[in-house]
């Protein structure tokens, strides 16, 4: 019978990845912690093993294939096998009317927000429809921009609203292999991300004004909920979010 259960998480050295992970090592998952950066993501180990939890920091970067498969590699060799994976790792480009946005800033959005889950997909459903147990969790962090935008915001919009398309048909293809997928759409969580949201966020109106963040901690758990479901359960879509945040209504 298998007892402890793996975990991989994308953008784990800060955030919400790194409150993810944390939650998930104090609820008895072995982790591979997986950023570009070597040090935040070592901490984040560190600090899991500090409680006697099991985790490894393997750098990689996910817009890029061999990168991808090596961490792969990595979790297998180090653990076995992977039963959740969470795709959190994103960025945001410089928010800036459309029609000035460079084709570059465009296309390494969608190579991190989009192209790296969809690598990282692959490569958790290579493994989970091998291993024994067979089947696993994907877990992908959209947003409240794969619902709605905020103003000048093109590029991490589209990859969110296309982040839903592949929570989709991964949840399909997966189905045939008891590999779950759900999404969880985050709302002024605060990170180092949304800081400024507190000095002021452009609304849809063209005014500045200052939205309410929740804890990190929130979120976490919520995450937790979604990765500790039986394989026969799953969250198709859960929304967090700030509740005072101006989300729902017109804008």
């Amino acid at each position: 019978m298998q007892e402890r259960k793996v975990a991989l998480v994308t953008g784990a050295g800060s955030g919400i990845g790194k409150a993810a992970a944390l939650a998930l090592m104090q609820h008895g998952f072995a982790l591979v912690l997986s950023g570009r950066r070597k040090e935040p993501i070592e901490a984040v180990a560190a600090e899991g093993k500090s409680f006697g939890a099991e985790a490894i920091a393997v750098t990689a970067d996910v817009t890029s294939p061999a990168s991808v498969k090596a961490l792969f590699a990595e979790t297998v060799r180090a653990f076995g096998r992977l039963d959740v994976l969470f795709n959190n790792a994103g960025i945001f480009v410089p928010s800036v009317p459309l029609e000035d946005l460079t084709v570059e800033q465009w296309k390494a959005s969608v190579d991190t927000n989009l192209t790296g889950p969809f690598l990282c997909t692959q490569e958790a459903f290579r493994i989970m429809k091998a291993q024994t147990p067979r089947g696993g969790r994907i877990i992908n962090n959209g947003s409240l921009a794969a619902h709605a935008p905020r103003p000048f915001s093109a590029p991490y919009t589209a990859t969110k609203h296309a982040i839903t398309g592949l929570t989709k048909s991964t949840s399909l293809d997966g189905r045939a292999h008891d590999i779950a997928c759900g999404q969880i759409d985050i709302g002024n969580a605060a990170t180092e991300m949304t800081g400024p949201m507190a000095a002021g966020v452009r609304q849809a109106d063209g005014s500045i004004k200052a939205e309410p963040c929740i804890d990190t901690k929130h979120v976490a758990d919520a995450i937790v909920a979604m990765a500790t479901l039986p394989l026969d359960v799953n969250v198709q879509f859960m929304t967090i979010m700030a509740t005072k945040m101006p989300f729902i209504g017109r804008g």
